[in-house]
This record gives structure tokens, C-alpha cells and sequence, in this order.
């Protein structure tokens, strides 16, 4: 990143955008540092990012696709891109999916969601034939029934298959429950969420031949944010230089973290993006620098993945890591954590999904307890609010992958549940 490339942006956002001008308003006019910039806040943001009188665009809405976008409360908002923006995106990202395995002639279906303004399908499929490597795509969509995807697959030879963790699960499911297994793919490319080991041991059953890796880190909102990096971890990314610029700050203090293997939340600055621009805005996620190699740094989940149940905070890292050590014969593929109120306090049940043919309730009892004796042990404030009447015991729910609710657009599993009533 050049030091007049940010200074540019900068200046034309104080000077085209309403929301910008306000926000860099105590600044000196000649400001170029990242560091010398406040963080956006989310909620000003998109309060400011209306679809009339919008005081975050640079110009007029005369040129550009707009998609929906979840940002990091799960409420669709809307973003602009521009075509040349777009563009920009679509070949930065395809020069990524080298990275991730893909090679000359690779048959490739995108399973990822379509319609209703959304962007991932359409992303991943510009992706796809701006790569630097030719390919075949196979334009499958995320909500074709599972059964005619899998005859797509098996008709078409395909070697790749992208969509999000949750959706390359739920057909991993259904080809094992139908007593076959598609050996001729080579890769499956996830995003849009994290893919756990759980679930990975569902999809080696389904796919034996193929290696999980992600298909690359960016959002429609936040733009590009991580190239994947070759290697074990598929949680490693590395900044995609020289189109943004991605820092990990301190959930104190807000200032750079530097040094490797400290946790801190994702700001990201896109320096093509102009018509709605992106400038130290807060990606929604947790990571930490590798050491690894230069702009090398780990995802960690989603900083508000997590519930409070009566007076515990609970994250569904915590339970995927009671999973982790409680099942040691790899039989989960798959958890959700719900929250439910009943006689006037909480309760958390673990939704956990077993492989077909696995489900003999006497059978899984020990494994059960197991995972909630860990789960306890973690979190043992929740046993001292059980003592003291606040909560409801904990308790398991056995389901299959198909039973884990979803979001019905994205196709992403919906990591935690929160029914209790509002009224």
C-alpha cells in the first residue's frame, strides 16, 4: 500500500461522503495514516447507509449492483459495488483460488446461495472464470435438492465443490445415507463460516479423495479481507496486498496488535472500493497473526458468536471445543447450541448431530454426558447459576446434520439458537 494511495482515499471520502466528513471532522485535513483514523461504528454506519438519503455513498446510486448483506448483526443491509469495482473483487479473489488447489481444467460446482439480492453464488462464480487457471463451472446453486446436485456431481465428474460448510455437509449426509460417496472430488472449498473437525469427519466419508480447504476470506459488506494460505491450517489467511489492508486491534485498547498468537478483532480498509467506501471498518471477526509469513494471520470465529444464558456467557467455541475433547470416536458431525425459557429461567440444549445409522439414544447417553461434563468444567459458572436456581440444567439434543436450522438464504448453520420469547 502506497502512502498516497490512502491519503487519495481518504481525501475523496471526507469530501463526497456525508458519513465520512463527519466522522474525520475533528481530523487535520492532511491525515494519511491508518492509525491516525477512528474505527467505524457499525450501527452509525448503517444508520447512515440508507437506500434514500444515503450519507455513506460518495455519488449517486447510477452505476452499480447492490446486494444484501448480513453485516455482523444478521439484519440485511445493502451494499453498492460499481462494475469496475466489482470486477476488481471477482479477479483479486480468482487469483486467490489458486491457492486453495485449484488447477488447469478443474471441474468445478458452486453451491453457494442465489436470489434475492444476495451475492456469495454469483461472487464465486466471477470468481471462477476470472481465475488465472481455466476451469469448468457448474452453476448448481445452494438450493437445488440434494439429490439432483448429486447426480450433477457424479454426471459431470466434478472435482471441486464449493459452498458453505453447512451445505457441503448436508449433502455429505444425504450421499452416505443414500450408501454412496462421489470419489472423483478432489476439493472442497468452504466459506462463509468455519469449518469444524466434526464436520470434517462427515465429509471424508461422503468425499474420501477430497481435502476441505477454504475457498478464501471476504465478505460483501468488509470486500476482500484474506487469500488463503497453502498448509494444515485453513483457518490461515494472508492480506490480499495491495487491495486492502487488514489490522487485528486490541478489544481494550484499540490500538495494532503486532506481535503473533494475540487475539484481537479484524478492521478492514478496501482501497478500490470508492463508491461505498470501506475505511478501518470492523470485519466482525477475531484472528491473530501468524509469524508465519508476512500478512499471515489465523481466523478465530466470529467476535459475537455467543449467547448469555441467565448470568453466563456462553460461545459456541466453547462447545466445540467440550465436542473436540468429549468425543474422542469422532461420532458428532455437527452442533448448534440453543437457548430456550421455561418457568421463568434459561436453559441451554446442545443440539448435536450424529452420521446416519448412528442413533441409538442408549448408546449416545454416555457420550452425552461426557460432552456436557466438559462443557461444565469450561464454564463452571453455569453449575454454580444451576445450584443457585438461575438456570435450567443443561441438555442434549440428538439430531442429523439435515435437523440443524439454517439460514434460509445464505445457507449458513446458524451457530446459535435464541428462543426465548421476546414478549
Amino acid at each position: 500500500m502506497s502512502a498516497h494511495q490512502l491519503s487519495d482515499l481518504i481525501r475523496f471520502a471526507r469530501h463526497n461522503s456525508p458519513f465520512y466528513r463527519a466522522l474525520y471532522a475533528h481530523l487535520p485535513p492532511d491525515v494519511g495514516r491508518l492509525t491516525d483514523l477512528p474505527v467505524v461504528d457499525q450501527e452509525k454506519f448503517w444508520a447512515a447507509n440508507t437506500l434514500h438519503d444515503n450519507g455513506v455513498l460518495t455519488g449517486p446510486l447510477a452505476e452499480a449492483t447492490v446486494y444484501k448483506t448480513g453485516g455482523t448483526t444478521g439484519a440485511p443491509k445493502f451494499s453498492v459495488y460499481t462494475r469496475d469495482e466489482w470486477r476488481t473483487f471477482v479477479t483479486a479473489f480468482g487469483q486467490g483460488l489458486v491457492d486453495t488447489g485449484l488447477r488447469p481444467g478443474h471441474r468445478v460446482a458452486d453451491l453457494f446461495y442465489a436470489g434475492e439480492l444476495y451475492a456469495s453464488f454469483l461472487f464465486v462464480l466471477d470468481s471462477l472464470a476470472h481465475a488465472p487457471v481455466d476451469n469448468v463451472r457448474l452453476p448448481v446453486g445452494g438450493a437445488a435438492p440434494l439429490e439432483s446436485t448429486a447426480r450433477t456431481l457424479r454426471d459431470f465428474d466434478a472435482q471441486v465443490v464449493t459452498g458453505t460448510s453447512t451445505t457441503l455437509c448436508r449433502l455429505a449426509e444425504h450421499v452416505v445415507a443414500q450408501g454412496g460417496r462421489l470419489d472423483a472430488v478432489e476439493l472442497l472449498l468452504f466459506g462463509g463460516e468455519a469449518l469444524f473437525e466434526d464436520q470434517r469427519r462427515l465429509l471424508s466419508v461422503a468425499f474420501p479423495n477430497a481435502e476441505a480447504r477454504s475457498v478464501g476470506y471476504a465478505s460483501v459488506d468488509a470486500g476482500l479481507l484474506g487469500r488463503p494460505v497453502p498448509g494444515p491450517d485453513a483457518r490461515v489467511h494472508r492480506a490480499f496486498t495491495p487491495y486492502s489492508v487488514v489490522e487485528i486491534l486490541d478489544d481494550t485498547t484499540g490500538e495494532p496488535i503486532t506481535e503473533p498468537g494475540r487475539p484481537g478483532r479484524v478492521v478492514v480498509t478496501s482501497l478500490f472500493r470508492r463508491l461505498m467506501p470501506v475505511i478501518r471498518y470492523p470485519a466482525g471477526d477475531r484472528a491473530e497473526w501468524t509469524g508465519t509469513g508476512v500478512g499471515h494471520f489465523r481466523i478465530l470465529g466470529r467476535a459475537e458468536e455467543g449467547v448469555r444464558v441467565g448470568p453466563v456467557a456462553l460461545y459456541s467455541q466453547d462447545a466445540q471445543d467440550a465436542v473436540a475433547k468429549a468425543d474422542t470416536a469422532g461420532r458428532i458431525v455437527g452442533m448448534q447450541l440453543v437457548v430456550r425459557r421455561w418457568d421463568g429461567r434459561d436453559g441451554l440444549v446442545l443440539r448435536l448431530a450424529t452420521a446416519p445409522g448412528d442413533d441409538d439414544p442408549a448408546a449416545l447417553e454416555p457420550l452425552a454426558d461426557a460432552v456436557l461434563g466438559e462443557l461444565g468444567a469450561a464454564r463452571p459458572l453455569y453449575g454454580e447459576s444451576l445450584r443457585a436456581g438461575f438456570v435450567h440444567p443443561m441438555s442434549v439434543q440428538w439430531a442429523r446434520h439435515r435437523d440443524l436450522v439454517v439460514n434460509p438464504r445464505s445457507g449458513k448453520l446458524v451457530r446459535v439458537l435464541d428462543e426465548r420469547p421476546t414478549a
